[in-house]
């Protein structure tokens, strides 16, 4: 009977002490943000400013990345492009399409587009009917001739006619607006009573 005492005993002990030596769980990696800069297909500036805790990095130039754990000051360096392509190709995919933009030109003193532009329509509808769900907005413009009230009447004139156009293309009417702004902005820079063709023109964005 002692001896199965002892035993049990030594028993116990041994699984008190495998207990206590059990390491504890690791813990979790404090997680990592990292930012990337990417360029702008027009080559304009772009720039961005990332903060973590009371510390912050400006990036502007292209494929600068920004890192930094909880609370830590970001640590800057420059990423490989194409390893930045790879690693983040599934947001790639899945971004929604860049802006399209369109733009048609009118002759003088109404809403008639000129037969370079009046081809067009065609090509404009079949480019739109590969984005599903998008909306259309038609801005019409002026050249300086005339006044400005009866300025940006035509121009409203002109994105209106041009809407029609689309909407006998096939486009739906009710994803498409149309507004007027007159020559208040001008593509080609005049003065007053300047018939410049380049500012007869109603711009078509695809959003």
């Amino acid at each position: 009977m002692i001896a199965r005492r002892l035993a049990l005993c030594s028993l116990l002990a041994l699984t008190a002490l495998a207990g206590c030596s059990t390491p504890p769980p690791p813990k979790p990696p404090v997680p990592r943000v990292q930012v990337v800069l990417l360029p702008q297909e027009d080559g304009r500036p772009t720039g961005v400013v990332v903060q973590s805790g009371n510390a912050s990095q400006t990036l502007v130039e292209p494929f600068q990345r920004a890192s930094s754990r909880a609370n830590q000051a970001p640590v800057v360096d420059q990423a490989d492009p194409e390893q930045v392509r790879q690693t983040y190709d599934p947001l790639f995919k899945i971004a929604p399409p860049k802006p399209v933009r369109y733009v048609l030109f009118f002759q003088p003193g109404g809403t008639r587009l000129t037969g370079e532009s009046q081809a067009e329509l065609p090509r404009i509808q079949a480019d739109t009917a590969r984005y599903p769900g998008v909306e259309i907005l038609v801005v019409g413009h002026t050249d300086t001739k005339g006044s400005g009230d009866g300025n940006d009447t035509l121009s409203l004139r002109r994105a209106q006619q041009v809407r029609d156009l689309l909407v006998q293309q096939g486009l739906p009417a009710n994803r498409i607006e149309a507004v007027g702004r007159g020559e208040r902005e001008l593509a080609v820079s005049t003065g007053d009573e300047v018939d410049e063709p380049r500012n007869r023109r109603v711009e078509i964005q695809l959003r």
